[in-house]
Parts: structure tokens; C-alpha cells; sequence
């Protein structure tokens, strides 16, 4: 999943940003979550938890703190977020190359949303972030998914129930045997906790004993036999990212 922060004073181009992420990542396939904030002080204020961040858009003019001091506050921290300033004027460049800013997108009705898809596109390529598709004969009808949309899959009477997250949280089904998913889907970060669940480890927030925990709020039980096994799993995926 991508995290992505929009930091800019002006709503209606902080809401435009973050309208045209969502809808770039929904085009490419990307679980992501984008959010806002309306200076740069609200943003520097998250202190560490900055660091969540995969990428940050800056607006170069705000009140208080500016994009450049944003960015360098950020800098402080990590070297490894990617910033993006957005700006109506394009005289900062210079300093931009002091916070190893990746890119600059001008403030510009026209260019703006060809300029952000080809920034993440960028983005995406050095982060080696890599979408796997794969499409399934469902019961609703056949459907190309990203699989890092599947949250989980479980096993119901011979019947199997795809969580995906699209717009909003959807149910696909398909009548096959888990094991053979489970086979189909290796090496694509998923984790058989139960006889009856596999499960996207990116979605994962927490495991706590015999419990997993989901992003969206869902818990899945876990058999006492099987505890063990998906806690390694789970440190070592942690270990990876």
C-alpha cells in the first residue's frame, strides 16, 4: 500500500491533488491512502509519524512554514520519502535539488494532471512497485484484479469469497478449493492463517494472539495450531518492508 501526504493551504488544489492520486492509483491497480493537511506546520507536526509517508506533495507558497521548510523538516527525518513541490512558479528549482525533490509540478489547470501521473509513474518505477493482475472466472462474471486489491479470501461450503477493495469494499465468488489459490497466489505476499482464510499481509495491522486484525477493522480468528506459523510469517514479511 502507498502513503501519500498533500500539503497545501489553498482546499481546492490540496482536494484536486488528492482527486487525481486516487484516480491514478485506482487506473494502475494501487491500494493506496492519500491524506491532507493545510500547512506545512500541521504536516511537521505529525514528528515521526511523518515517516508513514511513501510520498509527500508540497506546496511551495503556504503561510507559516513554506515547501522548502516543510521539506527540510522532512529531511531531518528521512531520506527516502519522495517529495513533490507543486508550485504556480517554477523559480525554486535550485532550491529543490537541496531536498532532493523528485519532482515539480507547476499549479496549472491543463498540465497538472498529465504532470502527476507521469511523477508517480517515476515514483512508482524506483520504488520497484510492482502490481501483479490476475483474472478469475467469478460467479458475477470474469474480472481482471490487482492483487494487492484482495484483502482476504475465505473459504464457505465449497465456495470462496474475494474481498476487494475497489471503490468500496466488494464480495466476488467463485466455487474452488482454497488450497489451490493459495498455490495459484504464491509469492504474492499472502498468508494462509486459518483452513479457511488467506489473507493479504499488506493489509495486515496487527496480529495479537490467536487474532488477526485488518486495516478496515476486521479480525480473523487464528487456530492455536497454526499461532505460531503466521506470527513468523508475518515478522519475517515485516522484516522485508
Amino acid at each position: 500500500m502507498l502513503k501519500i501526504a498533500v500539503c497545501d493551504d489553498e482546499k481546492i488544489f490540496r482536494n484536486n491533488i488528492a482527486e487525481i492520486l486516487e484516480n491514478y492509483t485506482e487506473s494502475r491497480g494501487i491500494v493506496c491512502e492519500v491524506r491532507t493537511y493545510s500547512s506545512g506546520r500541521e504536516f511537521v507536526e505529525l514528528g515521526i509519524e511523518m515517516l508513514q509517508y511513501d510520498v509527500v506533495f508540497l506546496d511551495v507558497q503556504m503561510d507559516e512554514l513554506d515547501g522548502l521548510m516543510t521539506a527540510k523538516r522532512i529531511r531531518e527525518n528521512s531520506r527516502d520519502i519522495f517529495i513533490v513541490f507543486v508550485t504556480a512558479f517554477i523559480s525554486y528549482t535550485l532550491e529543490g535539488y537541496k531536498v532532493d525533490a523528485v519532482r515539480y509540478i507547476l499549479k496549472d489547470k491543463d498540465n497538472m494532471l498529465q504532470g502527476i501521473y507521469e511523477c508517480m509513474d517515476a515514483i512508482c518505477e524506483k520504488m520497484n512497485y510492482m502490481v501483479t493482475w490476475k483474472q478469475f472466472e467469478f460467479n458475477e462474471g470474469t474480472k481482471k484484479v490487482s492483487l494487492e486489491k484482495i484483502l482476504y479470501i475465505e473459504s464457505k461450503l465449497h465456495k470462496l469469497e474475494f474481498h476487494i477493495m475497489e471503490e468500496c469494499l466488494k464480495i466476488y465468488t467463485l466455487y474452488d478449493v482454497l488450497n489451490k489459490i493459495e498455490e495459484e497466489l504464491a509469492g504474492n505476499f499472502f498468508l494462509r492463517i486459518h483452513q479457511s482464510y488467506l489473507v493479504n499481509m499488506k493489509f495486515i495491522e496487527k496480529i495479537r494472539r490467536y487474532e488477526v486484525w485488518l486495516n478496515n477493522g476486521v479480525r480473523l480468528d487464528i487456530p492455536r495450531a497454526r499461532w505460531k506459523y503466521v506470527e513468523e510469517q508475518y515478522v519475517s514479511y515485516k522484516g522485508e518492508f
